[in-house]
């Protein structure tokens, strides 16, 4: 058996590995520290001081995974995640989970015992191959490198295929890939100077299925168009080619133009507009009402589910008629648009919902007389804030060059209740609408749309979440020494946590002692000697002036702002 060039197997496979996802044009790589992982690690960042990929050092598993997947979120390019061997793959899976049923790209590079190792009882040792069950595209258990000189070509191959499945090349189902790596003593060695490197190649994307022709819609029925969480652009497209109202859920990529119904809810609830609904045209996956499954499932409504990549169909009680990959208007819908009964359709829920809008802006609004400002409304300046407040004012204070995430907290859902059409990129994780990793989904996004040289945003990330969910994620405020540390505002309005059950069945059923133990989960925690121990810049905003001021003036670098709420 020839020997490998640096006395290392491990280190050989490891770094044409990495070399050769990089000539296929990825560029982000998270890495944890670990024993077994150790040649992956030594030789990502020979790769970074390169210059071949930019590296994220973490020292939490749960925390790297959704970097990845913010990363990800941002660039639409798979991110790699390193891990060592043991507890530390099982850590992954929560991210992994969300970026399943999101469809979001991600390839985990998982070290591991060889065989021999496997099955005695050895140290950090478990069934690692198909951890993450069905959440993964493609799950190959790579044998230990030995030295032989065709190592290098599957390394390259393995590269290929973890990246084509992550993509969703050829499938349209993008999403995890685990390449499960097992290492052999000894498990690194030096890596020599010289060694041959690649030209990236053009970054990659998730591939978008042409899977069968397009559906053409013809006008007929009453037609509504839902735009759920990551339906993008296309959705707005199709309503306002239709002539149909647009019911855009926050973080759906399509809350904007002239056809927006900001106050769908109320609205589909009255028997002169919901009622009058025969068809519905589904884009992304709608999880922030409970109105839109139900219009779904009513007998006698059409629903016809759009989605261009994804191995699950958004399907509320199995009612749905028709799935497809594309769909757009037949030649004679822009014709009806435009006939009295289309405009009256349309303009029916557009005029009401601004209505709603109007009363909704009116309160608490204070009159201003030609001296100035009055008493009452200052008084309402220094006000205790309310989620809706809090929402209004983070909503006006983000731009395009901005982003916002939104944490699974009672907060979203206020937003989506309340703030106006903007083009503006907001991301949210509403794969499975966790409140799992929001700080570090948040980081991945802010740190990929403001990486030099070419930087993707300018502006600000912003992200909203309630009290437990910031709990939840405060390990990711932990950062490596020496890698960068985006603007990145986390806003944590602070109610004393689990409000979101005082809307839900419960709360008028429980005692009131079981609900402040097991549901409410109220954490009395100082936010500010926490951002002091992590290094963050800390400020509280307690009145509509405070906010006001704090959103206006961006922070410089990683900053926890806390708004109290009124519960």
């Amino acid at each position: 058996m020839p020997e490998p060039f640096n006395g290392s197997p491990a280190t050989d496979f490891s770094f044409s590995l990495l070399n050769e996802f990089i000539r296929l044009g990825l560029r982000d790589l998270v890495l944890c520290p670990g024993a077994r992982s150790q040649a992956l690690a030594l030789a990502a960042a020979e790769l970074e001081r390169a210059g071949g990929i930019n590296l994220h050092v973490r020292t939490d598993e749960r925390s790297a995974g959704f970097l990845a997947l913010g990363l990800t979120l941002e660039t639409g390019r798979p991110a790699l995640v390193v891990v060592t061997s043991g507890t530390a793959v099982a850590n992954l899976h929560p991210a992994v989970l969300e970026a399943h049923h999101a469809g979001v790209p991600m390839i985990l590079l998982t070290a591991d015992r060889p065989a021999e190792l496997r099955g005695i009882r050895s140290n950090q040792t478990t069934v690692q191959p198909g951890i993450f069950g069905v959440a993964t595209r493609l799950c190959l258990d790579v044998p230990a490198p030995v030295g032989e000189p065709d190592e290098t070509g599957i390394a390259q191959a393995l590269a290929r295929q973890a990246t084509d499945a992550a993509t969703g090349e050829g499938t349209a189902a993008p999403g995890p890939v685990q390449l499960n790596l097992a290492f052999r003593e000894p498990l690194s060695a030096a890596l020599p100077a010289g060694l041959p490197r690649v030209t990236p190649a053009a970054p990659v994307a998730p591939a978008v299925s042409t899977d069968g022709p397009t559906m053409l819609l013809a006008p007929g029925p009453r037609t509504v168009v839902v735009a759920g969480d990551g339906a993008g652009p296309e959705a707005e497209e199709l309503a306002h080619a239709g002539g149909w109202p647009l019911l855009a859920e926050v973080s759906s990529g399509a809350r904007f133009g002239p056809n927006l119904i900001v106050h769908y809810r109320e609205l589909l609830g009255a028997v002169d507009l919901g009622g009058e609904v025969e068809r519905v045209i589904v884009f992304g996956h709608p999880t922030l009402s409970r109105e839109i499954p139900a219009l779904i499932e009513r007998p006698g409504v059409e629903t016809i589910v759009v989605a261009p990549t994804g191995i699950e169909w958004y399907n509320p009680g199995r009612s749905a008629r028709a799935f497809t990959r594309s769909i757009g208007p037949d030649a004679s819908c822009a014709a009806a648009a435009r006939t009295p009964a289309g405009r009256a359709w349309l303009g029916r829920w557009v005029m009401t919902s601004r209505a709603l809008a109007e009363a909704a802006a009116d309160e608490g609004r204070a009159p201003i007389d030609k001296r100035g400002i009055t008493r009452a409304e200052l008084a309402v300046l220094r006000a205790p804030l309310t989620r809706a407040l809090l929402v209004d004012a983070v909503w006006r204070a983000s731009w395009p060059h901005d982003r916002l995430v939104l944490g699974a907290s009672r907060l979203i859902r206020e937003a989506d209740k309340r703030v106006p059409g903007k083009k503006i990129t907001v991301l949210a994780n509403r794969g499975l609408a966790g409140i799992d990793g929001t700080i570090a989904t948040a980081l991945g996004v802010a740190l990929a749309s403001q990486a030099e040289p070419e930087p993707r945003s300018v502006g600000v990330t912003r992200v909203l979440m309630g009290d437990l969910t910031f709990l939840h994620d405060v390990g990711s405020l932990l950062l490596a020494p020496g890698e960068p540390r985006p603007r990145l505002q986390v806003i944590v309005g602070v109610d004393g946590g689990g409000s979101i059950f005082d809307g839900l069945e419960v709360a008028a059923t429980a005692p009131v002692e079981a609900m402040e133990r097991v549901l409410y989960t109220p954490r009395s925690v100082d936010l500010q000697a926490l951002a002091a121990a992590y290094g963050w810049e800390y400020e509280v905003a307690a009145t509509r002036a405070d906010l006001e001021r704090a959103l206006t003036g961006a922070p410089t670098g990683p900053a926890i702002l806390e708004v109290p709420l009124v519960r």
